[in-house]
């Protein structure tokens, strides 16, 4: 029927004209010549075919109330802002019934069991006594440099700090104790 350009010509303003009298043929033609473009555009928010289709007729029916506030510039763009508006509507209604409905019965399956969570403490207990006693086994270089590490969680700055030394010190002491932890554990033994 009509191309738009940059500039909106005289056929094209005579169509819009049309849309916004509500003339039925007019606004069936704009339907099938636009909907690619709206999907396209809906569903480059929602990623799901279904909700692209109904924004798309969200889009259309916005832009049929909308007709009359229609300015004559960049009628794809302006068509286009709405559907993109539309789906990102679409996807925050659906993110919040998500949220709202949610199954106590699934929430509480997920829960640990009160045997189930004890085990789990018993052997990270026994893993912690175990490695806490196999790190007295490191050379004394590396032991305060992992111990500080990875059982206090202190960052190289801090360990630097605490033990007056450059952070790059500290970095590679952590690499030389790495390599003999490699050397000398199995990993078998912590699995």
């Amino acid at each position: 029927m009509w191309r738009e350009g940059r500039e909106i010509g005289e056929e094209s303003e005579q169509f819009i004209r049309l849309l916004k009298k509500r003339d039925r043929e007019a606004f069936e033609t704009f339907v099938r010549e636009y909907s690619p473009l709206v999907y396209r555009a809906a569903y480059s928010v929602l990623h799901d075919e279904q909700d692209a289709k109904d924004a798309a007729q969200e889009t259309f029916l916005q832009a049929y109330k909308s007709l009359p506030d229609y300015r004559s510039s960049g009628f794809k763009t302006w068509l286009s802002r709405i559907a993109v508006n539309k789906a990102i509507d679409m996807k925050r209604k659906k993110h919040r019934r998500q949220e709202e409905h949610w199954d106590p019965a699934q929430v509480a399956d997920g829960l640990p069991d009160r045997e189930e969570d004890f085990v789990r403490r018993l052997v990270r207990k026994e893993r912690s006594m175990e490695l806490k006693q196999r790190i007295t086994d490191l050379p004394p270089a590396h032991r305060q440099v992992v111990t500080s590490f990875y059982l206090e969680g202190k960052s190289n700055d801090s360990i630097a700090a605490e033990l007056g030394q450059a952070p790059k010190t500290i970095e590679s002491r952590l690499y030389r104790a790495r390599a003999w932890l490699r050397k000398h554990w199995k990993e078998e033994d912590w699995k």
